[in-house]
């Protein structure tokens, strides 16, 4: 199967522009494509694993990825001061998470000379003469047409800027050779624009392809726990809760994710099709070992797949368990209540959750249910180290701090 196909069967790809041509293109190693990256944190999530993944696969039959930092609109900040949208942001933090980005990415792809390269939309942007910008660029864009776009009818409740506007891809056409850019569905009209400019300023036949994946529905939902964020990061999330995240995907989402994320053959993905009850949870085991393989590596993939299997077999290692060290300030008059420990452990957003999941039967100490919200922790429990569980899946180990 070519790769174009296998996208395809993968359910990858949601829409194309020229499809003849984009598969000429990936499947002959012929792309220079870019994926854009807003440098918001200091690690990538699960959110774009997505993206990560497609980056691999292309630069596995002979294409060039370009990861796109958002560096130039992370400056720009969100001009309507919503608190859902971009925060401004220094170079300075813009460069360390660039880095941290790149460093996560070359698990995926090997960046070098005419191989993947990472850029800063910062090194064009800034320097975007405004008048220039509105006489050359904005009178590409129709806004006529932008309106017509449902994704931007919906923007336009909330607020629309010129940071709609795609000048990225042009400006990557131009200097880097960029022929193809990916995202997802909500930022499809968006995309096409940029396809528009370039046939625009250099003519019908200039090759600008577009292509959608399934980043926003799926990807962003791959990216949020009721704890938030899924990191690549260790040290903001473990190897042993990374392959836990996966190992606890819904019955319905194991074989998509599966198909989507893993490199498994697609042969042995679809005799995993009529798998139901007990051999849904050997595919699940099946997801969470290779992704965590593929992300922090096959030794620590075997030990959170160890540790996994011997928690829930009443098994005493467990070394890999997400752990917290708890300040000593945290307790009153020796002890601290369940409520508050579930809390500061992260392992609720609220003591009012916390409330309800004591009170549904949810909590286990040590293996032991929580009677009742009025139930509290001693510092000598804690200095021998505490073992939490919520529900069925979810293990916590708790410490007091040195």
């Amino acid at each position: 199967m070519k790769l174009y196909d296998e996208l395809v069967a993968r359910g990858l790809i949601a829409q194309v522009t020229n499809e003849a041509e984009i598969r000429e293109m990936i499947d002959h190693g012929k792309a220079t494509f870019y994926i854009g990256f807003d440098p918001t944190a200091d690690s990538l999530h699960v959110g774009h694993f997505m993206a990560l993944c497609l980056m691999k696969r292309l630069q596995m039959a002979g294409n060039r990825p370009i990861a796109l930092i958002g560096g130039g609109t992370a400056m720009i900040g969100d001009p309507s001061g919503r608190t859902d949208m971009r925060s401004m942001m220094t170079r300075e933090v813009i460069a360390h998470n660039s880095a941290c980005f790149k460093k996560q990415m070359e698990r995926f792809i090997e960046f070098g000379p005419g191989k993947a390269q990472m850029v800063n939309n910062a090194d064009w942007l800034l320097n975007l003469n405004y008048v220039e910008f509105i006489r050359d660029i904005g009178a590409c864009f129709s806004v006529n047409n932008m309106l017509r776009a449902e994704c931007f009818k919906q923007r336009m409740e909330k607020g629309l800027s010129f940071l709609e506007f795609n000048y990225d891809f042009y400006y990557l056409f131009q200097h880097y050779g960029c022929n193809m850019q990916f995202g997802g569905n909500d930022q499809w009209s968006n995309m096409l624009g940029g396809t528009e400019l370039i046939r625009r300023k250099l003519g019908k036949d200039a090759h600008a392809m577009t292509i959608t994946l399934l980043l926003n529905s799926e990807g962003k939902k791959m990216g949020k726990t009721a704890r938030g964020a899924v990191w690549l990061d260790p040290n903001k999330t473990s190897p042993f809760e990374f392959y836990q995240y996966w190992r606890n995907v819904e019955d319905a989402d194991v074989l998509k994710c599966i198909r989507m994320l893993t490199f498994l053959p697609l042969e042995q993905i679809d005799e995993m099709a009529n798998w139901a009850d007990a051999q849904l949870n050997t595919a699940k085991e099946i997801l969470a070992f290779e992704l965590t393989k593929l992300v922090h590596g096959e030794e620590e993939a075997q030990k959170a797949q160890s540790a996994a299997k011997a928690l829930f077999a009443g098994g005493g290692d467990d070394s890999s368990m997400p752990e917290t060290a708890l300040p000593e300030e945290k307790l009153t008059e020796g002890k601290i209540g369940i409520l508050n420990l579930l809390t500061a452990c992260g392992l609720t957003a609220s003591n009012g959750e916390a409330r309800r999941l004591v009170q549904q039967g949810g909590v286990f100490v040590n293996e032991e249910k929580v009677p009742g919200i009025d139930y509290a922790v001693t510092r000598e429990q804690l200095e021998q180290g505490v073992k939490i569980r919520k529900g069925k899946k979810v293990f916590h180990r708790v410490v007091l701090a040195p």
